[in-house]
């Protein structure tokens, strides 16, 4: 049943995100400072968007003999849509946040990762476009890339999408303004900048 709730728990994230897209509002936002990691990714989601409106097209000349086949799929479709588009809105709606006691990381609906500023030990700007997976670090690429590393100095509390805990004492992530991050954190937390 947890894992099950999880995924509910998520859709309506995304969902709710849509909604505060639509009304051009912020998640979680409040008194910090946001840092985004959504720009560029609009052309790619619109390239979803298209695939799945081909998709849709060709199914239902596919599926005309069959009316209730075809319903069922339009209705798949329509679901996709709703959550392509609920992505997209998540990115944007949930920034990375900085404030003045801790910097909370995001992606989407998925990672929610709250790091008090005075277990970072170094702050890094480094692109990189591979990633592999390994115990103690969370990638968070867009676009397959990451441009900022923080290095803990203690394990923080990890829950992943289907509630796993993990320790995490590398965190790499995306932001548009990464030079940004980077200077608001070593002035703000402290940290040293790494070279």
């Amino acid at each position: 049943m947890g894992l099950v709730a999880s995924l509910v728990r998520h859709e309506l994230r995304l969902l709710a995100g849509l909604l505060l897209w639509v009304a051009r509002r912020r998640h979680g936002v409040g008194d910090g400072r946001a840092f985004g990691y959504a720009r560029g990714q609009g052309a790619v989601m619109a390239g979803f968007v298209f695939v799945c409106a081909v998709e849709t097209f060709t199914l239902s000349v596919l599926l005309r003999d069959w009316p209730a086949a075809h319903r069922v799929v339009l209705v798949l479709d329509l679901c996709t849509f709703v959550l392509v588009a609920g992505l997209y809105a998540a990115w944007t709606v949930r920034p990375h946040v900085l404030y003045d006691d801790a910097l909370r990381v995001r992606q989407a609906a998925h990672v929610d990762l709250r790091i008090p500023l005075a277990a970072i030990a170094a702050i890094r700007q480094e692109r990189r476009t591979t990633h592999e997976h390994a115990d103690g670090e969370l990638n968070l690429p867009v676009g397959s890339q990451t441009s900022v590393t923080l290095e803990l100095t203690a394990p923080v509390p990890h829950l992943t999408l289907l509630g796993r805990r993990r320790e995490v004492r590398v965190v790499r992530l995306h932001a548009d303004d990464a030079a940004g991050l980077v200077q608001a954190l070593t002035r703000d937390g402290g940290a040293p900048a790494a070279p």
